[in-house]
């Protein structure tokens, strides 16, 4: 049965035998706490989430990795950014804290965001100090200490572990396609190059487009969890949505199950890569690990 801590997260732990890889989708959540009181309309303040983006690796648990999804939605509060990543003019009185000042968050789009759509104000008024810390201390910190126990675990296991934070991007960008998939890893800082390299050599082989480290480098969960020389890979992962939803009516589009599939082929490539490299650790002489190359027959989730 998953863990679920109600209206914040649910954890899904492996269902086939164990790898040290972890998933989580800290922005598909769309329970939006009785508490929000957004002035935005709510069409417009669905554009924020990453819509499905948990649907397309439930797969995971069955090819033995972890996998966390967030139920509340970024707009409320958002587990990619630095707690005191705080936007001063989205408050009633001065933060109490240093303030950790973020491009995102200069922007309007820190941990509690100010706007959305880059130009649309999220309230019709500023918030205080206590109803901020509220969504600190009952949204924000409990992912990331689920999130943190679940890495740590595999860790402790296997001696290395591999994170996969998943989200999903708009298809344009100021009028041009982005590629199919951005994967962000902090220009090495937070994965080692070869899992990077083979995750995006497995999407190519899919047939998809694949972009590194821009316009998306990764964020603050990579970065809180990235420790190459630690054996702590952390990765981040964006996916078009025009691959798989109308990003105007927020509805999964035909190609979500293809999609689907194929992340589903990936998950279990990813699965194969890190069996191999946990079993080389403490090989004996000759031993020749599993092919890691992604499976062209799999059924899917």
């Amino acid at each position: 049965m998953p863990r679920i801590i109600p209206n914040v997260l649910i954890r899904h732990d492996p269902v086939a035998d164990a790898v040290p890889v972890v998933f989580d989708s800290p922005h598909s959540g769309a329970v939006y706490p009785p508490d929000f009181d957004f002035a935005a309309p709510f069409a417009v303040m669905r554009r924020a989430e990453d819509a499905f983006v948990d649907e397309l690796f439930e797969s995971a648990p069955r090819h033995g990795a972890g996998l966390l999804a967030a139920l509340f939605p970024r707009s409320y509060v958002d587990p990619n950014r630095h707690e005191h990543d705080v936007d001063p003019k989205l408050l009633a009185e001065p933060w109490p804290d240093p303030v950790v000042a973020s491009d995102h968050g200069r922007r309007g789009l820190g941990v509690v965001r100010r706007l959305v759509r880059s130009t649309v104000p999220v309230y019709g008024r500023r918030l205080s100090i206590a109803e901020v810390q509220a969504r600190l201390s009952s949204y924000h910190r409990p992912y990331h200490l689920e999130l943190r126990s679940m890495i740590d675990a595999a860790h402790a296991r296997f001696g290395a572990v591999w994170h996969i934070n998943c989200h999903s991007m708009k298809s344009t960008a100021k009028g041009h396609p982005r590629a199919d998939f951005v994967l962000g890893d902090r220009h090495g800082t937070t994965c080692e190059s070869e899992f990077t390299e083979f995750v995006a050599t497995t999407l190519r082989d899919l047939g998809y487009s694949v972009a590194l480290n821009h316009p998306f480098k990764g964020a603050e969960l990579v970065a809180r969890h990235g420790d190459p020389a630690g054996g702590r890979h952390s990765l981040q992962i964006e996916i078009n949505r025009g691959l798989y939803m109308d990003e105007e009516r927020i509805e999964r589009s035909p190609g979500f199950a293809p999609l689907q599939t194929d992340i589903d082929r990936l998950i279990a490539a990813t699965a194969r890569y890190v069996g191999k490299a946990i079993a080389t650790r403490t090989a004996p002489p000759g031993f020749v690990p599993r092919d890691c190359a992604p499976d062209r027959t799999a059924d899917g989730a």
